[in-house]
């Protein structure tokens, strides 16, 4: 059964697992992520997905009166994706839990910061994973379209670096963006970027009609182009570094697109409204230091081949 985050705290009662739903949603990508299960048919899970991407679409032609149809059929690859656990744990004395309460309740702290690293991890894996390089990774977009027919590099870069050079190629750049976007087989629901990029798109919202600027429910603000909500995907878990980076030697950087939808890009759990796990500390058991955990079980799957793709060499420093 398709869901998303929003959806599986309709169908919590509990106040804990709508709190847990609401964290993991201050990522605008989880909130906007579309999830599948990998419930088969016969019953059970499983924590590989099985699925055929469509890698040549249909033709349609007339025919004269008495003639055939010339035979041609869509193709598809069989991909299989497997998914993945990451999360991570927490260790927290029970003296300082029960005793040092008045500035902040540690449980609560570190299980903040905990959802925090961990949906920083999904996002860094939907752009970069690689499990040839990190075997506990999902495959991420950066892998998939290196070399594809949605994969564009401009010849020359556009320098968007500068308020004057903003002022100078905004026009430019929404050119080369609509040039990405034909190459896809339907409008982006998202593009993401890092903090230098969506900072770009910020003034050239303040230069242009075609953007528009919102909070949501959770009072994150959505900047969005057409239908596109254009997302600061954020810093790598634990570090200050860009999950998209700003290249060092020349001031570059890449923006990513995707159609998410069960036919196009999108996340898969085992069991189907599914939400991410937490595991408190048990503060009334043996032992003086108590663990908590926060764990997630799943990947991405990209339906079409062009349901994806990515603009490189934007100079943004």
């Amino acid at each position: 059964m398709a869901f998303t985050l929003a959806d599986a705290k309709k169908l919590s009662d509990s106040k804990l697992t709508k709190y847990v739903i609401d964290e993991f949603r201050k990522s605008p990508l989880l909130d906007v992520m579309v999830f599948d299960d990998t419930v088969k048919p016969q019953g059970g899970g499983s924590l590989s997905y099985v699925y055929n991407r469509v890698t040549t679409l249909p033709t349609a032609a007339g025919r004269a009166i008495n003639s055939e149809y010339v035979p041609q059929e869509a193709k598809t690859d069989r991909i299989t994706v497997d998914l993945k656990v990451f999360g991570g744990s927490f260790e927290i004395d029970r003296v300082l839990q029960n005793s040092e309460t008045e500035v902040v309740n540690h449980v609560n702290f570190q299980l903040e910061q905990k959802i925090k690293a961990t949906r920083a991890l999904f996002a860094d894996w939907f752009i970069n994973g690689d499990s040839a390089v990190d075997e506990t990774a999902f495959e991420g977009l950066d892998k998939s379209l290196t070399g594809s027919s949605t994969e564009k590099t401009l010849d020359t870069v556009l320098d968007l670096s500068s308020a004057e050079m903003v002022e100078k190629n905004w026009k430019a750049f929404t050119y080369y963006l609509r040039q990405v976007m034909k190459l896809m087989d339907g409008a982006p629901t998202i593009m993401g970027v890092n903090s230098d990029m969506f900072a770009i798109f910020q003034s050239i919202a303040d230069l242009s009609t075609q953007y528009t600027q919102t909070k949501n429910e959770l009072g994150t603000e959505i900047v969005k182009w057409g239908t596109a909500t254009i997302m600061d995907l954020g810093d790598k878990p634990g570090t200050s570094k860009s999950i998209i980076e700003t290249s060092a030697d020349d001031g570059t950087t890449d923006i990513y697109f995707a159609r998410i939808g069960l036919d196009g890009v999108h996340g898969v759990t085992p069991t189907g409204s599914k939400e991410p796990s937490i595991y408190l500390p048990e503060l009334k058991t043996l032992g003086a230091v108590k663990k908590g955990e926060v764990e997630m079980v799943a990947a991405t799957a990209i339906k079409a081949s062009r349901a994806a793709a990515v603009l490189r060499k934007v100079k943004v420093v």
